[in-house]
């Protein structure tokens, strides 16, 4: 894994952060389509990387042309770089993402961020019934140090036919369930993030395999697959 970001890259984003209409990029356009060739060469390498040790079927990386229509922020392009890998369906669950932003915006980001409402009942089920193997796979110290605490939104209460007096209720309360870990500019543009993206991708290991065995079978652990 040899492939790195070069400064370029937030040297064009700061100036797109600055310039953001379409006149600028039109005339930066040439740049632009050289900047973007670099960054997906990197995603690439990203997804060349999780196939070592994950079952990657497709990774996108998406425009960087905004949809304003229903948004009060009228901009019309993002000022930072975003792409997903999706796993291998349907049996294993959850995704990995990367968002690349210069001013120390930079993170990855691993779990369900929009769940179907039926996985979301079955997590919440599944937790409901034990919410032991949850917390002992998130904080076991080899994933804890790499992605620290779940993320995501939550309800102002329990879910519907959800006891709001359940001991699992911090859990149960989740809509998305998701880990995250940043980086600094000087982190991105080494040599060697593209390991250390990969080596905290491969650390949500145990998280992917206790969610995708959850998902794939019923509270009787049946398969559904």
């Amino acid at each position: 894994m040899s492939v790195s970001i070069n400064k370029d890259v937030f040297n064009f984003l700061d100036q797109l952060k600055s310039n953001n209409d379409r006149d600028w990029f039109n005339a930066h356009k040439s740049e632009f389509q050289s900047i973007q060739k670099e960054v997906k060469a990197f995603y690439s390498a990203i997804n060349d990387g999780l196939n070592t040790h994950d079952e990657i079927d497709k990774f996108k990386m998406f425009r960087i042309y905004r949809d304003v229509r229903f948004s009060k922020n009228k901009q019309p392009y993002k000022t930072h770089f975003g792409g997903s890998f999706h796993r291998k369906k349907p049996e294993l669950r959850g995704g990995y993402y990367l968002h690349l932003e210069p001013d120390n915006k930079s993170f990855v980001a691993v779990g369900f961020w929009e769940p179907h409402k039926d996985d979301l009942l079955r997590i919440r089920k599944e937790i409901e019934l034990d919410d032991q193997e949850f917390r002992d796979v998130t904080n076991a110290p080899s994933f804890k140090s790499v992605w620290g605490e779940l993320e995501g939104d939550t309800l102002k209460t329990a879910p519907k036919g959800f006891d709001k007096e359940h001991k699992a209720i911090d859990l149960l309360r989740f809509k998305q369930y998701i880990f995250t870990k940043t980086f600094s500019d000087k982190e991105v543009l080494d040599a060697n993030f593209i390991i250390e993206v990969n080596k905290a991708f491969a650390a949500v290991r145990p998280y992917f395999d206790y969610m995708s065995s959850v998902l794939t079978t019923n509270l009787n652990g049946e398969s559904l697959i």
